[in-house]
């Protein structure tokens, strides 16, 4: 093995520069808090602070069941929950007070000045409070967004932390203002019917931002600038309907909301079968390499069947197998990115081959780990899934339908973009049956053709 730790590849060291954003974001939320503990009853508060909170989890968990095929680092994904519940509430919450107390001066209208404010004042600036972030991502972690749906995430984690604390401020409000029964119809608003507004309404700078990673130039440019409008508008028309538009407003807004949530489910579901098809394409080649086969390919391009694969491996090896074959999946998704950028040009060729190293020594590494059981050894070698693996994997060199014909895809295309499989003779580690283990790797036999 290159190394003497191949999965860390895979493991999100925090920076300084993660580090003293987080301190950041922790500042800013305490401040944003201290001014609605000032406004209102301490006990009053952490009412108001609980319901906000306790949605969260559930929430989260939703954003995250769609980030199944090629999971986000945890650092990023935290970072973008903070910016929103800290920094971009802050500036957000400064910038709408001071617009408020200018249109109220020249009104002469709280009431008036407050709709005013919330449909036209309010959504540049906390699209552009949160749409920052993805700027930052975008500049120091292009690498990272790989297609819309990485877009969609990372959007969809600082709109949560974002109406997390703003809906501190808002329970609060209809606590001091209208008692038990406001705060419930506030909560249930916001709460329970919207409660990914924030992210739908960023999502489409996340989308935006997406694109321009894999783009650039003038055209990306033009991408961002138009995704950021569109937040932006989409934003002022749910707040201006639920303003002025009484009971029908808030239903035209709520079914637009919901339009925008099914287009998005429709982007993230093609980018998954577009990551699928990237497997299929990319990692072939790698066969001769003995880190993958025709069964390995058909297991992952399903999430149900990754998800077999991975039970399949918790019964024959506990969590140990588990966790090998889970890091097996993704260092095979990660690979098949890595080729997509390198032939689009992201990537130099020399960054290429070090990245290519490090996910190859994970695959071989986990390959060694998975729990086969000794009657399976002799078909496995052949490329034969042992029972549980890939449940209705064709035969080597078959395929449903196709006879003896395999499909086009699975194929080594030698003098296609992307730099290439792995060249030369098998690596250590990487060949059919490697003869021992990696250095300080666990001891087992390696499931190969």
């Amino acid at each position: 093995m290159a190394g003497l730790d191949p999965r860390a590849v895979l493991r999100e060291r925090p920076s300084i520069g993660l580090i003293v954003g987080l301190v950041v974001a922790g500042i800013c939320a305490l401040v944003s808090f201290s001014f609605d503990i000032i406004n209102g009853e301490p006990v009053q508060f952490f009412i108001a602070l609980g319901l906000a909170v306790a949605p969260v989890p559930l929430l989260l968990a939703g954003v995250l069941a769609l980030d199944r095929m090629e999971p986000e680092p945890r650092t990023n994904l935290i970072f973008a929950f903070a910016w929103g519940a800290g920094i971009a509430v802050l500036l957000a919450g400064v910038l709408n007070s001071l617009n408020l107390v200018y249109v109220a001066h020249q009104l002469g209208d709280m009431t008036n000045a407050r709709n005013l404010v919330a449909t036209f004042g309010a959504p540049p600036v906390e699209e552009t409070a949160k749409g920052l972030v993805l700027l930052g991502l975008l500049w120091f972690r292009r690498q990272e967004l790989d297609g819309p749906t990485d877009g969609i995430i990372y959007a969809s984690m600082v709109g949560l932390g974002f109406a997390m604390s703003e809906n501190v401020s808002y329970y609060l409000a209809a606590l001091e203002e209208n008692g038990a029964q406001g705060l419930a119809a506030t909560l249930v608003l916001r709460a329970v019917l919207s409660p990914f507004a924030h992210p739908l309404f960023t999502s489409l700078i996340g989308i935006a931002v997406a694109y321009a990673a894999q783009r650039g130039g003038a055209v990306g440019v033009v991408v961002i600038v138009v995704g950021w409008i569109g937040a932006m508008l989409l934003h002022g028309l749910w707040n201006g309907f639920a303003s002025f538009g009484g009971l029908g407003g808030l239903a035209i807004a709520y079914l637009l909301l919901m339009m925008l949530l099914i287009v998005e489910l429709v982007v993230i579901f093609r980018d998954r079968r577009r990551i699928v098809g990237l497997i299929q394409h990319y990692l072939p080649p790698y066969e001769r390499n003995g880190l993958i086969n025709q069964a390995d390919i058909f297991m992952l391009s399903s999430l149900r069947r990754r998800r077999q694969a991975r039970a399949w491996a918790k019964a024959h090896g506990g969590r140990a197998g588990a966790r090998a074959m889970i890091d097996y999946q993704i260092a095979s998704t990660e690979l098949g990115l890595l080729h997509a950028r390198a032939a689009r040009g992201g990537v130099d060729e020399q960054t290429f081959r070090a990245q290519q190293r490090s996910l190859a020594d994970l695959m071989a590494y986990t390959r060694l780990s998975f729990p086969l059981p000794e009657r399976h050894q002799a078909s496995a070698a052949r490329g034969v899934p042992p029972p549980g693996y890939a449940p209705g994997a064709p035969p080597p060199g078959q395929w449903p339908g196709g006879g003896p014909a395999v499909p086009p895809w699975y194929r080594q295309r030698p003098g296609e973009p992307g730099h290439g499989p792995l060249q030369g003779p098998p690596p250590p580690g990487h060949g059919r049956r490697p003869q021992a283990p990696p250095q300080n790797g666990p001891q087992g036999p390696e499931w190969g053709n």
